[in-house]
């Protein structure tokens, strides 16, 4: 049985989403970068927001990547990568969760997308997905690619106080970055980006 909350957020998903609305929220002022967009932009890449439950609500996994990859390194991101050659952008969400954090494949069911954005710095184009296990499913990390895996609470995500903004230097330049505290993880960039367009849609099922 597909539990209640699941249901009504695969119907969500099938509606018109937030898109770059919210995803602009999440991007740094004064932004270095060009706010154009275009679907044939970047190379595809797709990562998964996989939800679980617990007794204590619905969580997902969040990752810290190693200081082996080639972009990002160090960063927070939900599990993915770069799409293979006649793979499918959902395939691709899959088979990367299961290779950098170990969930098995055939325990994941998608339920929907988010809204793809062009990422200039890595030249990725981003497919998030959203899908669920109906347990907290055994994790294994890659640590050529994962440093550390760790869960995130729906009702931490949706806190008012989470958002905040901090001050960093990009090419002698200060910028102020907004960014989700999620337990004590700063969790911006890209990744900051789906989880805003997600926290928006989920306030729109209440």
């Amino acid at each position: 049985m597909i539990p209640l909350f699941i249901d009504a957020l695969s119907n969500k998903l099938k509606t018109t989403l937030p898109g770059w609305d919210a995803q602009k929220k999440m991007m740094m002022i004064p932004n270095r970068f060009s706010l154009e967009d275009d679907e044939n932009k970047g190379k595809p890449a797709s990562v998964l927001l996989l939800l679980y439950p617990s007794d204590k609500g619905w969580f997902f996994f969040l990752t810290i990547r190693s200081q082996k990859v080639e972009h990002h390194k160090g960063q927070i991101s939900l599990p993915g990568g770069v799409v293979k050659d006649n793979e499918s952008n959902e395939g691709a969400a899959i088979r990367e969760t299961n290779e950098e954090i170990g969930v098995e494949k055939n325990i994941i069911k998608i339920i929907g997308g988010l809204t793809s954005f062009y990422v200039p710095i890595s030249n990725f184009r981003i497919f998030p997905y959203v899908g669920w296990t109906n347990k907290k499913p055994r994790t294994k990390v890659q640590d050529s690619e994962v440093e550390r895996i760790f869960s995130v609470s729906i009702n931490d995500l949706m806190l008012d106080n989470n958002l905040k903004l901090k001050q960093e230097i990009f090419s002698d330049q200060t910028v102020t970055i907004p960014y989700f505290d999620l337990g004590g993880e700063v969790v911006w960039g890209a990744t900051s980006m789906i989880l805003s367009e997600f926290k928006i849609i989920l306030r729109g099922m209440k």
